[in-house]
């Protein structure tokens, strides 16, 4: 038996309207639904210039990586200025739509369209040709890597 997997998969990009909101894809809307996420906790990526959003789950994982490590050491206190810090929550309007604000354009460079990138258990949103250039050069990387091997 197939059984439909409720992961964040693909790309597409939309416009933001005149009031600065954003429709999620419809299949991430399905995923959140499908996770019972309602309310998204909205990170700035520690790699790429994208906010990484999904649901409380993604912040409790976070958190119990710094419970798990002494709570004075550099790499627990980066991580909380990285997560806490850098992170917000976020709700979606009954239209699906999401409020593209200052925290996220500042960050990553998005003016008038976002691109939803699909991340299995989260997903990104990217300035549009930020996200080409990135997947373009991520391809070319893997592409090197296997004629090395």
């Amino acid at each position: 038996m197939f059984r439909v997997m409720s992961r964040f998969l693909s790309n597409a990009t939309n416009r933001i309207d005149a009031k600065g909101r954003v429709s999620v894809p419809a299949v991430f809307r399905s995923v959140l639904a499908q996770r019972n996420i309602p309310e998204l906790y909205c990170f700035q990526d520690f790699v790429f210039p994208a906010i990484s959003v999904g649901g409380p789950d993604l912040l409790e994982r976070f958190e119990r990586q710094i419970a798990a490590a002494d709570p004075f050491s550099p790499d627990a206190n980066e991580m909380s200025l990285l997560i806490h810090g850098g992170g917000v929550f976020m709700k979606l309007d009954a239209e699906g739509r999401l409020m593209v604000t200052d925290f996220i354009r500042d960050f990553t460079g998005i003016s008038d369209e976002v691109t939803f990138v699909g991340r299995a258990d989260h997903f990104q949103l990217w300035q549009p040709q930020a996200f080409a250039d990135a997947q373009a050069q991520a391809r070319e990387e893997r592409r090197l890597a296997g004629r090395r091997s």
